[in-house]
Formats: C-alpha cells, structure tokens, sequence
C-alpha cells in the first residue's frame, strides 16, 4: 500500500466514533442534531456528516460509522473508476459503448427513452451525473464490472462505502440486498477529497466533479440553498454546490460540497425509513432541508 493510501486510510478512521460538535465551531448544528434525534427516536436510521472544507474537521457526525443503504449515492464509484480510465486512456475499455436489452431499465434517467443506441463514455458520465441514468450505470457496469469499482472503492480506503450490484427494478434472493451502501464518514470524506483533487489525481477529481455538478435533484439537503435544479454550475448568489442523492423505497441519502462567501463544507446525510405514508417521506425530507439551513448558515 502506497504511503498517500495510508493517509487516506488514516483520515477516514480518524473520524472517530458519532458525535456531535456543531455548537464547538463558528456556527450552531444543534438544529440539525435535534431534528435528525427526533426522526432516530421514531424509528428511523440516521447518519451524517458535515466537514468543514478548510481544516478537515467534523462539524457534525451523527453515527457516521454506521453503513446504511445509500441507493444510487454507490454510482460515484463507478464514476471515479470511469474516470480515472478516461484520464489514463485505458486500452481495456471502448471509447464508445451501446446499450443492450439487458441493460434496458426505466425510473431514473434519460437514456431508456432516448433513440441513440451508442454514447461515448464520456457523455455516459454525464448521463450519470445530471440524472442517475440507470440505462447508463448498467451499461458502465457491463464493462468496467463490479470487482474494479470495488477494487478501486478499497484503495481510497473505504471499508463501509461499496457499489454491490447493478440497477434492477426488483431483486430476487439471489441478488444483493442493496445496489449500494455507505457510511457518512467516509462519503463526506470522499467528497472532501475530490474538492482538493486527492481521489486518484487531481484531473480525474476534477473530471467526477463536473459531471456531479449537473445533477438535478436538489430535493433533500440541498433544498435549503435557494438554487436552481437545472442550472447551478455557476455560482449563485455566492454559492456553487456539486452533489450526488440516493432515492429508494425507505431510502433517501444526499452527498455533496458547497462553497458560500464564509467558507465550505462537505456534508453526507442518509435516513432509512418505514415509507408508510407521505407524513413519514415529508417529515424525513424536513429533516434533510433542516441539515441544509444549518449548513447555509455556516458558509454563507
């Protein structure tokens, strides 16, 4: 193991067991601490992060060692390792790739109802990024396979954050439970490094974070910071966020950075829920925008 994995190793441990330190810093998670407390006491499973992007430093950890199911949160390792292949022109993988039947999947993303058959891996990325594409991810899986993002995954040191299956709109007792998992502590982290191009290299970092920074669904943490959904590459009002969500049947999870005029953050919020009623999914949406106002106020 290279002595830069070591480091990467070493910070993700150093996080530390769940705490809470938002009223030690310049600005207060107390109400973030208490809303997400309130949904843990009702029966939900709750994990976040927040780190600050200048020190490193947790300005909120709530059992962020826990690995909950993240949904499609899992496609930002896909997109590393298809990244880091494009930055290194890997002869293994077609600079173009077609979609098959077996890749055909509906819900998230555009490709299934779009008539191009091929795409180049580049525009895959995209696809990904702005809109979960599953089309996409599947036909990316197909090629890079699962034991590279997995392989990749563990070198940047995470041991509770993996990709563990393709998309399938149903999963038999044959298939993995999740299509992905994830601790908080170590996806905060991943983002934080990405901001300071640390995951592979600093054009392969960069490369992630243009394709997440077209992505549409602003409708959990990141509902708090005023933003326009379909159009926020530049900064608005002071403020430029990238992020990735994770939606499933009792899942919502929300991973990103923002950047505001007093500093940045990288922050990763995941609820497992009973999705019983649209009470249970409202109050769990609450809860996640309560997260965003108190990271707002401490950026911005």
């Amino acid at each position: 193991m290279s002595s830069t994995e070591q480091q990467r190793r070493r910070r993700v441990r150093a996080q530390g067991a769940a705490r809470h330190r938002g009223a030690e810093e310049a600005g207060s998670f107390s109400e973030s601490f208490t809303a997400l407390g309130e949904l843990a006491y009702g029966g939900a499973r709750v994990s976040a992060t927040v780190l600050d992007l200048t020190t490193g430093l947790p300005l909120l950890a709530i059992d962020d060692r826990v690995a909950l199911p993240t949904a499609s949160v899992g496609k930002v390792l896909l997109l590393i390792e298809l990244a880091a292949r494009i930055t290194t022109r890997d002869q293994h993988t077609p600079g173009i790739l077609d979609k098959t039947p077996d890749d055909a999947i509906a819900d998230s993303g555009l490709w299934h109802r779009m008539q191009v058959p091929t795409l180049p891996l580049g525009d895959l990325g995209l696809l990904v990024g702005a809109a979960s594409d599953n089309v996409a991810t599947n036909v990316l899986l197909r090629h890079i396979g699962l034991d590279a993002v997995r392989e990749r995954a563990e070198s940047l040191g995470l041991s509770r954050t993996a990709l563990l299956d393709k998309v399938r709109l149903k999963r038999g007792p044959d298939d993995a439970p999740q299509f992905s998992v994830g601790a908080t502590a170590e996806l905060a982290w991943l983002f934080y490094a990405l901001s300071r191009g640390q995951v592979v290299d600093s054009v392969t970092s960069q490369r992630v974070l243009d394709w997440l920074s077209l992505n549409a669904d602003l409708s959990m943490v990141a509902s708090a910071f005023g933003l326009d959904p379909l159009a926020h590459r530049a900064s608005a009002h002071g403020l430029q966020l990238v992020n990735k969500t994770g939606t499933d049947a009792g899942v919502r999870s929300d991973v990103g950075l923002l950047h505001g005029r007093q500093g940045g953050v990288a922050y990763a919020v995941t609820v497992e829920f009973v999705d019983s009623s649209l009470h249970e999914r409202l109050r769990v949406l609450d809860t996640m925008r309560t997260v965003g106002r108190d990271i707002l106020e401490y950026v911005y």
